[in-house]
């Protein structure tokens, strides 16, 4: 069985890297990732520089995207714009997309990856949680998709990979927001590859699974002995890391995935196929409710 790249917990880049694809694979390229300033999104922009890519890293939090930035350019050498950018307000994307083509000429590709969640049954679930959550994924995803074709993607083709989900493909507990999200940001891949490909604008989706140094696991992996318990339960028998989906993302967005658009890749090791619901996390839920 494949040994799993190396990996840090932290949102610091990698001591050492060893390229398993070509190390020019996205010479040149200049690469827009929300939620690049941790987690997934600050090791998504790590590999792509690693790779001979430019970055916009944007979040809400400007300090912290300008700390990633600093640390991504010095490991690896590349330019990094660090921005601050709601995704649900298109006139703020509007300006940052302008603010980047002003600083790199273009944007190749979008990788949108800023997301919100927690754990709460349905029935708790406030209105306005829900919402938010349908606004940051779903409308976050086509606001930054709308604005990158409108400015530049139209006229000069592009690649977008929409980090989602497995949850609505299954009905999992504690999650119906997050998994609506989700699945709504699946089928927008499939809409959006269709409309857009006689633009050569390729759309895809990659589910990560249980993700080791990620603040989803600590948030929503729920107790240390549940999550070991599931995850040896899962056909590769273990989390996944964050360079592992770095990795993918970098296939999606690359030259070697050009006649791969509508798809929806899941790299979760098979969990998604053996993952429980914990019937006993519900009722934990429910009774924290009655207290």
């Amino acid at each position: 069985m494949a040994q799993p790249p190396p990996d840090v917990g932290e949102d610091d880049c990698l001591p050492e890297y060893r390229h398993l694809f070509c190390p020019d694979l996205l010479r040149d390229k200049v690469a827009f990732i929300t939620g690049g300033g941790s987690g997934i999104g600050f090791r998504i922009a790590e590999i792509f520089m690693r790779h001979g890519c430019h970055t916009v890293i944007a979040s809400r939090s400007l300090p912290r995207v300008s700390t990633a930035a600093r640390k991504l350019v010095a490991a690896t050498g590349q330019r990094c714009l660090p921005l601050s950018l709601d995704v649900r307000a298109p006139p703020a994307i509007m300006a940052a997309v302008d603010q980047a083509l002003k600083e790199f000429g273009k944007i190749n590709i979008l990788i949108n990856c800023a997301a919100g969640n927690f754990l709460c049954p349905a029935s708790a679930l406030s209105f306005n949680a829900f919402k938010t959550v349908m606004d940051i994924d779903t409308l976050g995803t086509f606001n930054m998709s709308r604005v990158l074709y409108e400015k530049f993607f139209r006229d000069h083709g592009g690649v977008i990979v929409n980090i989602t989900a497995t949850l609505g493909a299954r009905g999992q507990m504690l999650q119906v927001h997050a998994g609506s999200a989700k699945a709504a940001v699946d089928a927008m891949t499939r809409h959006l590859a269709v409309e857009w490909g006689p633009q050569n604008i390729r759309v895809n989706s990659l589910a990560p699974g249980p993700i080791s140094g990620t603040e989803g696991l600590r948030r929503l992996g729920g107790s240390r002995a549940s999550m070991r318990e599931n995850v040896l339960a899962s056909p590769l028998q273990r989390l996944g890391n964050k360079t592992e989906i770095a990795h993918s993302v970098l296939y999606l967005a690359s030259p070697l995935a050009s006649y791969v658009t509508g798809a929806l890749l899941v790299v979760d090791g098979g969990a998604w196929l053996t993952f429980p619901n914990d019937v006993k996390l519900l009722a934990d839920f429910a009774s924290s409710a009655k207290l």
